[in-house]
């Protein structure tokens, strides 16, 4: 841990500065970093949004240190869907939710997360989290769920960590989402027992009691395979408590 992770702070977005400060740490990510590209990239102004930005809440991780006249000082973003603001959710442009609404559960669909590069590696991740717990517990939801990407649409090449994630962290029937057929993408590629590297924010996941849904979905646009997660959020509620207990046993 760095002096400077202990300057960071973390809250929700309060107005439209803030979100466009998030806009602009998503285009340095998806776009700049990525190649991402699609209607809501405005390369002129530095900005990757959607329609469904307005309807969110946004948890913003804050470096002070940062000129906020330029919109750099939000270092980590997260984009919340929590339940009653719309009909309809951002990931049901590439997958059937159709479980995840016959739960009667409570839902939140998470999305457009990311972390600028000169802070990743460190408390960052962790302090996204945290924040993202608090939300949970006070607003009672039980299920979280969104798209999670692999760079890039090369799926020959992707296909040890799908077929991985297929065979040992597919969600059970009753959470089970699946990809729409017009970009929809096989996951069971390789034997059960196939080794891969799995991106950080999805192994953060799954140790928290994430699942996969069964089949992933090539965004040509965005230049990604995505698998949507699924959390119960009972799950991740154990799995936090037992992480800050075994940490305060470490100090």
């Amino acid at each position: 841990m760095t002096v400077h992770d202990l300057r960071l702070t973390l809250r929700l977005a309060r107005d439209g500065r803030d979100l466009a400060a998030a806009q602009r740490l998503r285009y340095e990510v998806f776009v700049r970093e990525l190649g991402a590209d699609g209607p809501g990239v405005d390369h002129a102004a530095r900005l990757e949004s959607d329609a469904f930005d307005p309807l969110c809440d946004h948890l913003l991780l804050i470096d002070p240190r940062r000129d906020p006249a330029t919109l750099s000082d939000v270092v980590g973003v997260y984009r919340l869907l929590p339940p009653g603001r719309t009909d309809r959710y951002y990931s049901e442009a590439e997958f059937d939710l159709s479980a995840l609404r016959a739960s009667g559960r409570r839902l939140l669909e998470l999305g457009r997360s990311c972390v600028h590069r000169d802070h990743r590696g460190g408390t960052s991740m962790l302090m996204l989290w945290n924040g993202l717990a608090d939300y949970v517990q006070d607003r009672g939801i039980e299920v979280l769920f969104g798209p999670a990407s692999f760079h890039g649409t090369d799926v020959e090449g992707l296909a040890k960590p799908l077929s991985w994630l297929w065979h040992n962290h597919r969600a059970p029937e009753a959470l089970r989402v699946t990809p729409l057929s017009h970009g929809a993408q096989r996951m069971d590629l390789c034997p059960p027992d196939c080794a891969a590297h799995v991106p950080a924010l999805i192994k953060a996941y799954l140790r928290l009691g994430g699942h996969v849904s069964d089949g992933a979905f090539i965004d040509r646009d965005f230049n990604t395979v995505d698998v949507c997660l699924v959390m119960d959020t009972a799950q991740m509620s154990a799995r936090r408590r037992d992480f800050h207990i075994r940490k305060g046993r470490e100090a």
